[in-house]
């Protein structure tokens, strides 16, 4: 992908490098609220990761004839976040056991809310870019 195409992902990348600026610094802060800084720091590069997947899927399918192909990458989309999710999920919730933190898996779901605005913007813009221009 040209430089071009990653400008709209600019405002995600930003909030990631920030978001783990804080969960790093701010560690003693967010321990002091109960909150588990190493959850939120994996959470919050693996809702970027796969933020990131999602939108690369769904941008390369707007360049396709067939609307149907838009339609596969947004479910395509959809089902690999809720595995992948539900998955990290479960093996935290198993490996932690009656120690989870409630806390931290709230704000992994504030996360997963800001990564989804960020990357349907994005790919609005990119859309409306396409068929503007």
């Amino acid at each position: 992908m040209n430089q071009s195409k990653w400008a709209p992902l600019r405002p995600m990348m930003l909030a990631f490098v920030v978001l783990s600026a804080f969960f790093v610094i701010g560690k003693n802060l967010l321990a002091e609220k109960g909150i588990d800084s190493q959850v939120l720091i994996a959470g919050n590069l693996l809702l970027f990761g796969v933020s990131l997947l999602s939108f690369v899927l769904t941008q390369r399918s707007f360049q396709a004839k067939n609307p149907h192909v838009f339609v596969r990458a947004i479910y395509s989309s959809f089902i690999i976040k809720f595995f992948v999710l539900a998955a990290a999920a479960f093996i935290y919730i198993m490996v932690t056991g009656k120690n989870v933190n409630k806390p931290a898996l709230f704000g992994c779901m504030a996360l997963y809310a800001l990564y989804t605005v960020f990357e349907v913007s994005s790919l609005r813009r990119l859309l409306k870019q396409n068929t503007n221009g």
